[in-house]
């Protein structure tokens, strides 16, 4: 964004520069077990999954373990001015174990120092989806046909389910969010350790879509990593869902 000025007295005054992170780098948890439930439920057609915790407590995967230690190997390989010095983390345990785990490795290889604090945000929390939770994609057809119905006419980004979140719900507190990371962290690189629809509202806010062009990107990716960089004012995307590093 240009940068905004004012005349007094005929001088040009320069107005403040907008508190912004050096670099924001944004991460979805790495495989769940309920990522690999619920990917096998969609290729059998099961009205059910095997999980009787809440939401908040399901657990990474052995695979999703091995995710975040790539993760923190990537961190340790960045150049020294963007490898992040804050972390702001989901609650839920599958973030929580994604961050600390990338973190320790992190530390381990000497990148960032130890004991450095992670923050815990309820704003970065998954989307609710209220009377749909825990049900497979054939369940929700045949439980709730009506809902199923409107949520092929309404679109994702609009539709709420009963007692849970439409993307643009989700878009709302992540704008709350990002406001108070750009206030606290101003000049500093940032790791943000959330979810897929959190991270893609960050995406829809940051770069300016349109519905159209939010609905074409495909699903955020396990402990991906998508990176933005402070420049001319503005949060800037450098690169979008990459998993080079996991290969």
């Amino acid at each position: 964004m240009a940068e905004l000025t004012s005349v007094l007295n005929g001088h040009r005054l320069a107005a403040p520069q907008r508190a912004l992170p050096s670099v924001l780098i944004a991460t979805r948890h790495g495989e769940s077990t309920a990522n690999v439930e619920f990917q096998l439920a969609a290729e059998t057609g099961a009205l059910t999954v095997p999980i009787t915790s809440r939401d908040a407590d399901i657990p990474l995967s052995l695979h999703g373990q091995r995710q975040a230690h790539h993760l923190g190997r990537w961190w340790a390989s960045l150049p020294a001015a963007d490898r992040p010095r804050a972390v702001w983390c989901s609650p839920y345990l599958r973030t929580t174990e994604t961050a600390r785990i990338a973190l320790a490795q992190a530390c381990g290889l000497g990148a960032v120092p130890v004991g450095l604090p992670v923050r815990y945000d309820e704003r970065l929390r998954d989307r609710e989806l209220g009377i749909l939770e825990m049900l497979t994609a054939a369940a929700i057809e045949k439980e709730h046909p009506a809902e199923a119905a409107r949520r092929r006419k309404m679109g994702e980004l609009y539709y709420r389910p009963p007692g849970g979140e439409s993307f643009l719900d989700v878009a709302l507190r992540m704008r709350s969010f990002l406001r108070d990371l750009c206030e606290e962290e101003d000049g500093r690189a940032v790791l943000v350790v959330s979810h897929d629809c959190p991270v893609l509202m960050l995406r829809y806010i940051l770069d300016r879509l349109t519905e159209p062009q939010l609905l074409e990107l495909h699903a955020v990716r396990n402990c991906s990593t998508s990176l933005w960089r402070s420049l001319d004012g503005r949060l800037r995307p450098e690169h979008w869902n990459s998993v080079s590093h996991l290969d």
